[in-house]
C-alpha cells in the first residue's frame, strides 16, 4: 500500500498543486500571468467604445454617414467576433500540442498586432478598414489567450482552491470591459493611437515572462485535425455573427433589417452550418466540439448559465453607456464631447462591485460548492435590473450607483463561482477544449445580446420618436421639411450619435436648416437639454423593453445553474492493487463525485450522482 500512496501522490502534484520543488510557489506565477493576459484580452474589447469618436476623427471619417454604418459596428463587434469563433478551436490544440505553448503564441499575436494598429497611415474608408483588419488579428491573439487561461489555472492549482484562484481570473477579466471605458475615455483625448499602444508594453512584459515562467502541466495529447468540423463551425457563427450587424441597421421602411432576405439568408446558412457542424462532430473520431462533456450535468447547466447571463449582460453595456451619454450626462451639465468618458467614470461602482464579490464568492465556493452561489448571483441580477427600470430617466446618482453596484456584486456572485464549477467537472486532458466550449458560449452571447439589445430600443424608439423629433423641431423653428427629414432618420443613427458622444441635433437637422433658426432658438435646439428631453420618453419605451428581456434572461439562468447538482468536482484516483511495485500495475482510474466513485467519466452514473 506504501507503494500506491507514492503514486497517489504524484498523480496528484501532475493534477495542480506543489511544485517540482515541494512548493507552491508556481500556482501564484501561473495565476498573475494569465490574469493579465486575461485583463489585456477583454480590456481590449472595449476600449475603443469610448475611443470611438476620437478614432474616427483622426481617420477622417464621420461614422454617422449611413454608408459608413458598417465600418462603425465592425469597429465595435469584429473583435468579439473572431474570438467567439476561434477559442473553442484554440481551446482544443492546447490539448493536442501543448496549453501553455499557445498561450505564449497567443501572447506574440496579440502585442505585434497592437502595434501595428498604432502605424495606421490611411485616411477614410481605407484607414477604417486598415483598423478593422489588425483589430481582428488582435482578436486572434485574444482567441489564444482566453482559450487557455482557465486551464492552465486548472492544471495549477488543486481543486480545493481553483474556485478562488479561477474567481479572481475571470472576475479581473469581466471587469477590464469596464476598466476600458475608463481607459479609452482617458488616452484617446491626447492621442487616438495610445489606445492601442499601451497594449505594447505590457503585452511585451506578459510575452517574455510567460515564455519565462509558465510551465506545461497538462499531458499534450496529439490528435488528427477535425477540419470540417472547424470550418463548419466557424462558418455558422460568422455567418449569424454578421446576420446580427446587418439585423439592426434599417431595411426600406423599416427600422431594423431583420426581415430583409439577406438577413434571413445568413441567419439561415449559418444555422445550416451549425447543423452540418452537429452532425459531423458525432462522426470523427477527433472532434473539436467534445460533445460526451456535456453528458456531465455539472459543465452542461454551467455552461448554459454562463449563455445566459452572458445575454442577459452584453448588451447592458451599450445601454448604459447610451443612456449616461445621449440623457443623464446632458442634462447635468456636460458637454456631448465629454460625455464619453465620463460615462466610463460614472460606471465604476459595478466594476467596483465585481471585484469584491467575484474572488469572494469564488473562495466561498470552494468549500460550499457552486449552486447556491451562482443560482443566487442570477436571482440578484433579475432584482438588480428590475430595479434600474424602475428609476426615473433623470435619476438621482447615488441610487443609480448603487444599483450598478448590485449588479456588479450579482454578477460577480456568479461568474466566479460558474466558472470553477465548470472547469472542475472536466476531465484533466478535455481542459483546454472544455473551456473553450464555455468561452466560446459567454463570447457568442455578448455578440447576441447586444443584437437583441439594440433591436428592442430601436423598435422602442421607432414607435414614438418620430413624431416626438418632428413636433419638438418645428416648435423651436425648424422648417416643417427639415424637421420631417430629421424625424424619418433611422432610430439606430439617433443610438450611435448618443453612444459616441457628438450632438445629435446638429447631425440630424444639418448646418443649413439650422441656420435659418432665430439665435434663441438655435441655442435651445444645440444646447445640451433639448435632445435629452427630447428623447427621454421614446427611450425610456425602449430601455424597459431590453430590461425585461435582460430580466427574463437571468431567472432561466438561475433556474439553469440550479439544475447542475450538488457540489462536484472531477478527479483521478488511481487504485493500486496490494503489493503492486510499479504504476505498470495500477488499476482502473475511477472519478470521485461527492465522495462516491464512479466508473468512466462519460456516464449516466455521474450524473445521477452529481445531484
Amino acid at each position: 500500500m506504501a507503494s500506491g500512496t507514492g503514486i497517489g501522490a504524484q498523480a496528484n502534484g501532475r493534477l495542480g498543486g506543489a511544485d517540482r520543488d515541494g512548493s507552491d510557489r508556481y500556482k501564484w506565477i501561473a495565476l498573475s500571468n494569465v490574469t493579465l493576459g486575461v485583463l489585456l484580452a477583454t480590456l481590449d474589447g472595449s476600449i475603443t467604445l469610448i475611443a470611438m469618436p476620437d478614432i474616427f476623427r483622426g481617420i477622417h471619417l464621420d461614422p454617422l454617414v449611413p454608408a459608413n454604418s458598417f465600418y462603425l459596428l465592425w469597429m465595435i463587434l469584429g473583435f468579439l467576433v473572431v474570438t467567439s469563433v476561434l477559442i473553442v478551436s484554440l481551446g482544443r490544440l492546447g490539448d493536442m500540442y501543448g496549453r501553455v505553448k499557445m498561450y505564449n503564441l497567443g501572447f506574440v499575436i496579440y502585442t505585434l498586432a497592437s502595434l501595428v494598429l498604432t502605424v495606421d497611415w490611411l485616411d477614410g474608408r481605407a484607414g477604417a478598414t486598415y483598423l478593422i483588419g489588425f483589430r481582428i488579428v488582435q482578436g486572434v491573439g485574444a482567441a489564444f489567450l482566453l482559450a487557455n487561461s482557465a486551464a492552465i489555472i486548472t492544471d495549477a492549482f488543486p481543486a480545493n482552491q481553483r474556485g478562488m484562484a479561477l474567481g479572481i481570473n475571470n472576475i479581473v477579466g469581466v471587469s477590464g470591459m469596464f476598466v476600458g471605458l475608463v481607459l479609452g475615455g482617458l488616452l484617446a483625448p491626447i492621442d487616438w493611437r495610445l489606445v492601442f499602444l499601451i497594449s505594447v508594453p505590457v503585452g511585451l512584459l506578459g510575452t517574455v515572462w510567460a515564455y519565462l515562467k509558465l510551465e506545461e502541466r497538462s499531458t499534450p495529447k496529439r490528435a488528427s485535425v477535425d477540419w470540417w468540423g472547424n470550418v463548419t463551425f466557424a462558418l455558422g457563427l460568422i455567418l449569424i455573427m454578421v446576420s446580427v450587424t446587418y439585423g439592426i441597421r434599417p431595411y426600406g421602411s423599416h427600422a431594423t433589417g431583420w426581415s430583409s432576405p439577406r438577413v434571413l439568408a445568413l441567419l439561415g446558412a449559418g444555422c445550416a452550418c451549425l447543423a452540418a457542424f452537429a452532425l459531423i462532430e458525432r462522426q470523427v473520431a477527433e472532434p473539436m466540439f467534445r460533445l460526451p462533456l456535456f453528458r456531465i450535468r455539472a459543465f452542461t447547466f454551467g455552461t448554459l448559465s454562463t449563455f445566459l447571463s452572458a445575454v442577459a449582460r452584453g448588451g447592458l453595456m451599450f445601454m448604459l453607456i447610451i443612456w449616461l451619454q445621449g440623457i443623464w450626462l446632458p442634462l447635468h451639465g456636460v458637454d456631448f464631447a465629454d460625455t464619453p468618458l465620463r460615462a466610463g467614470i460614472y460606471m465604476l461602482p459595478l466594476t467596483l462591485g465585481m471585484l469584491v464579490a467575484g474572488p469572494t464568492s469564488g473562495y466561498l465556493s470552494d468549500r460550499f460548492g457552486a449552486r447556491w452561489f451562482a443560482t443566487g448571483g442570477m436571482l440578484g441580477s433579475a432584482l438588480s435590473f428590475f430595479l434600474l427600470s424602475l428609476l426615473p430617466t433623470d435619476f438621482a446618482f447615488g441610487l443609480f450607483a448603487l444599483v450598478l453596484a448590485m449588479i456588479g456584486i450579482s454578477m460577480g456572485m456568479f461568474a466566479s463561482p460558474n466558472r470553477a464549477a465548470v472547469m472542475n467537472s472536466l476531465p484533466p486532458e478535455h481542459r483546454g477544449a472544455g473551456g473553450g466550449m464555455n468561452q466560446t458560449f459567454q463570447n457568442s452571447a455578448q455578440v447576441l445580446s447586444i443584437g437583441v439589445f439594440f433591436t428592442l430600443m430601436i423598435l422602442g424608439l421607432s414607435s414614438n420618436l418620430p413624431h416626438t423629433l418632428s413636433a419638438g423641431l418645428q416648435a423651436h423653428g425648424v422648417s416643417a421639411a427639415a424637421a420631417s427629414s430629421a424625424a424619418h432618420t433611422p432610430p439606430v443613427s439617433v443610438l450611435f450619435a448618443a453612444f459616441l458622444g457628438y450632438d445629435p441635433v446638429e447631425h440630424l437637422v444639418g448646418a443649413h436648416a439650422l441656420a435659418s433658426v432665430s439665435a434663441a432658438n438655435h441655442a435651445a435646439l444645440t444646447g445640451r437639454s433639448f435632445f435629452p428631453q427630447l428623447i427621454s420618453a421614446p427611450f425610456r419605451t425602449g430601455l424597459h423593453e431590453a430590461f425585461l428581456f435582460a430580466i427574463l434572461a437571468c431567472l432561466i439562468a438561475a433556474g439553469a445553474s440550479l439544475l447542475r447538482g450538488g457540489k462536484y468536482q472531477y478527479s483521478e484516483e488511481l487504485i493500486v492493487p496490494a503489493g503492486a511495485e510499479d504504476a505498470a500495475h495500477v488499476g482502473r482510474i475511477h472519478t470521485t463525485v461527492n465522495g462516491a466513485r464512479a466508473l468512466a467519466p462519460f456516464t449516466t452514473r455521474e450524473e445521477r450522482n452529481a445531484r
